[in-house]
């Protein structure tokens, strides 16, 4: 018999091609196919199951998650897949794991940092997997200020050694993700100190647990730091502390890409330009802004799919009542996540163009984009992040009641999510340094030196800070020339009425410090006009597939104006656009969400994900959501017996009015 599709009615509506709007998503015909391919691989393999992964116990969480990694390389190797295919595989088993940390930063960081030799010597390893490694930055004492990191690294000259450790409580290493219990190395950030000159933070290689039994080695003090937010999540992960007690490496365990230390105990810049490092660091970013967009639109495909699934009210001579998806209410907060996600996703695929432009430019001691690229990938972290988060709880209420249950696979996403706005730069920290940048290039107008990059539009800040938006009527919103006129001009107003106000203090970090707020909403004002541009440059592509670019112009303009819908105050206030020429966008924004309704469940289908990646009840394909609800919720232990376990010793007692009293 074959299986009903609930949805197939709203799929028939769809407007476009949703094979090729997978194409579009995935970024390649090449790299939807693979994608494709692993993530059915995954779903088929019965050692990758994850729907009772909130039911268990940490330590069952954890060994569950040995098992899966355990298995998942053993498959790499058996199938032979290449690198990306590899990382494709460990993306589908959607399980926070100690490789994430082995692949994303341990491996990368020695890339980027290490000299040849170093590379030679540990990335074979590393590659096959006969070390472990993690990566040992965050204290507990301090994440965001890396230069007020403890840690120490004295040279002892005598031995041709460093000596690492922890002096104080604080210095203790608390967080690194593969530290607590299977880290065999820790790439470990601490201050270099040469004949009692500190010289500030390096990176050392340190080898943490035998390779025989996998014990601590002397002087080391490791462990786990215990329970983290929601079930499941991210307790799948050991995060660690690690403290270290005179620890004594090599001196060649130093990574000497940058600077090194000569057997004499000289302190030493290298050939190779100090700015090397910006390499890893954009490589991280867009990594994470990516993650943004899968998170993303993975909790807006359950919501879109149960929106249209869920009815209430509204019932006719007792016919079926309305889908919840047909509500302006649900449609003006459901849509404009909906188009993030895409957003979000071409401006990570611009990332990846850049990472690779800027690896290019330091080979050939190019550093005159890092500045903007520094700023630029810090303030996209920053704003994808936070939306992403507050998006995927968004979402869960979208879904109401039932989106509160782990069956629907938001909460323990959300968990999952969380994380990331604070980890790798806080960013709230991170729009500040984006300020102090745009407050930089500001200050250089009038100097000669051009803004370029995603900062190119400051050097027509004269015609910006005076045009007027040319908005008449509610269709003139959807001229992209308008919209991106309008946030270019809003951000280069509120960077420079920042840079204003900055001038009225005598003490410029005083004047930082009190106008934080405000320098932290021009940055954001900046980066959602690099998101826009990007969005604008995408649609300048060749997309094939019938309807497939006309349905991204409108998400396009959803995106865009959903924007200047939240933040109408920063448009009107900053003189870019009239109160009148605001209602008009919101106008146009309600007529948008009517033209994305009847593409809405195709549009989440574009995004291609196996109902076992979804893991959500409420997000099946099929929509088959309540009685697999039902089913479910027999699943759960607690309905494993019919009488609870401690109904004879707590609650017959009470019906049975047993309790004794204590005589006071």
């Amino acid at each position: 018999m074959e299986a009903l599709d609930y949805h197939a009615e709203e799929r028939r509506k769809a407007e476009f091609d949703v094979e090729e709007m997978k194409i579009v998503w995935a970024g390649s015909r090449q790299a939807y196919e693979i994608s494709d391919r692993v993530a059915r691989l995954v779903a088929s393999d019965p050692v990758f199951r994850k729907d009772n992964r909130t039911m268990l116990s940490r330590k069952d969480l954890f060994k569950d998650t040995l098992r899966k990694a355990a298995h998942a390389w053993k498959r790499i190797i058996e199938l032979r897949l290449s690198e990306e295919e590899a990382s494709k595989l460990r993306f589908f088993v959607d399980q926070p794991v100690f490789t994430d940390l082995h692949w994303g930063m341990f491996i990368p960081a020695i890339k980027g940092q290490g000299n040849e030799e170093q590379q030679q010597k540990w990335l074979p390893m590393a590659y096959k997997m006969q070390i472990i490694g993690c990566y040992a930055q965050t204290e507990l004492g301090h994440g965001s200020n890396v230069q007020g990191l403890e840690t120490t690294a004295t040279f002892d000259p005598e031995t041709d050694e460093f000596v690492i450790h922890s002096p104080t409580l604080t210095s203790s290493k608390w967080w690194p993700g593969g530290l607590g219990k299977v880290s065999t190395h820790a790439l470990v950030y601490a201050r270099l100190i040469t004949d009692g000159q500190d010289h500030g933070v390096h990176g050392f290689i340190v080898q943490l647990r035998s390779l025989d039994d996998h014990l601590p080695l002397p002087g080391i003090t490791v462990g786990d730091i215990g329970m983290k937010f929601g079930s499941g999540a991210y307790n799948s992960m050991d995060n660690g502390v690690l403290r270290f007690d005179h620890v004594r490496i090599p001196r060649d365990q130093m990574l000497m890409g940058v600077s090194q230390v000569t057997r004499e105990g000289k302190f030493m810049q290298s050939d190779v330009p100090r700015q090397l490092v910006y390499g890893t660091m954009v490589y991280v970013r867009q990594k994470i802004v990516a993650d943004a967009s899968c998170a993303l639109s993975r909790a807006v495909c359950i919501a879109t799919r149960y929106s249209a699934v869920r009815r209430q009210f509204g019932s006719h001579n007792g016919g079926p009542e309305t889908q919840v998806i047909d509500y302006k209410t649900q449609q003006s907060r459901l849509f404009p996540l909906l188009a993030s996600a895409y957003a979000f996703r071409f401006v990570g695929e611009w990332l990846k163009w850049l990472y690779t432009d800027v690896t290019r430019r330091l080979e050939a001691n190019d550093f005159s984009t890092l500045p903007e690229v520094h700023a630029c990938t810090a303030g996209l972290k920053s704003v994808t992040t936070s939306a992403t988060a507050d998006a995927i709880e968004e979402c869960r209420k979208l879904c109401g009641g039932h989106g509160y249950l782990s069956s629907s696979g938001l909460p323990e996403l959300f968990a999952v999510y969380v994380p990331a706005c604070t980890y790798e730069g806080d960013n709230v920290v991170l729009l500040l340094q984006v300020s102090r940048f745009l407050m930089k290039t500001v200050s250089q107008l009038g100097s000669g030196k051009k803004p370029v990059g995603t900062i190119a539009y400051m050097g027509r800040s004269e015609h910006l800070l005076q045009c007027r938006c040319e908005v008449e009527r509610a269709e003139d919103w959807l001229k992209p020339n308008v919209i991106l006129e309008a946030f270019e001009a809003r951000a280069a107003r509120m960077s420079v009425t920042c840079a204003k106000n900055l001038n009225n203090f005598p003490n410029q970090e005083e004047g930082f410090a009190q106008l934080a707020t405000d320098l932290a909403e021009a940055a954001v004002a900046h980066v959602q006009l690099i998101i826009v541009s990007k969005f604008i440059e995408k649609l300048h592509q060749d997309i094939p597939g019938k309807g497939v670019k006309r349905q991204l112009e409108i998400l396009f303009n959803v995106y865009a104006l959903s924007l200047l819908h939240k933040h109408l105050g920063d448009f009107v206030t900053s003189g870019c656009i009239t109160p009148k020429q605001g209602a008009l966008a919101n106008e146009q924004l309600r007529l948008l969400y009517s033209q994305v309704r009847p593409n809405a469940i195709a549009l989440v289908d574009a995004f291609n994900y196996t109902d076992h990646y979804l893991g959500s009840v409420l997000g099946r394909y099929d929509g088959n959501v309540y009685p697999k609800l039902y089913e479910e919720a027999w699943k759960d232990p607690l309905n494993e017996t019919v009488v609870p376990d401690g109904y004879h010793d707590y609650i017959r007692p009470i019906l049975k009015q047993h309790i004794r009293v204590a005589r006071l």
